[in-house]
């Protein structure tokens, strides 16, 4: 299969969506796709979460027992295409929110979304 670059450039967000292509999801589809921040301090993860929210994004905080130091984790949940300069825009964003609040960007990710033309061998 040969793999655009210009669409699924060489680096960590181009190879997840290409893959994500090789593994059949149609990525013309919206997806829920998961943006995660954490923080150390938990009122700075509760500035930062009200920030979002005025920016009316959906959200989830949680703090996190299982990792070392324990920290704040909040996951803002965004429904778009998922296009390589949507998803670097959106990461940009967050990283600027996540600074602002002395917190850190942690990635993201998706649900896949592959859909089976053939149901019990028919088509």
């Amino acid at each position: 299969m040969y793999r655009d670059y210009q669409k699924f450039p060489d680096d960590d967000n181009g190879n997840i969506l290409w893959q994500m292509y090789q593994d059949g999801d149609d990525l013309k589809e919206l997806h829920d796709i998961e943006f995660s921040l954490s923080f150390i301090d938990h009122k700075q993860a509760e500035h930062a979460a009200l920030h979002l929210l005025r920016e009316q994004q959906k959200l989830n905080l949680i703090f996190d027992q299982h990792l070392q130091p324990h920290e704040w984790r909040l996951t803002v949940f965004v429904e778009l295409q998922p296009e390589y300069q949507a998803i670097v825009d959106m990461e940009e964003w967050l990283q600027k929110v996540a600074e602002q609040f002395q917190g850190e960007y942690d990635g993201w990710g998706c649900m896949a979304y592959v859909f089976d033309d053939q149901i019990d061998g028919t088509s």
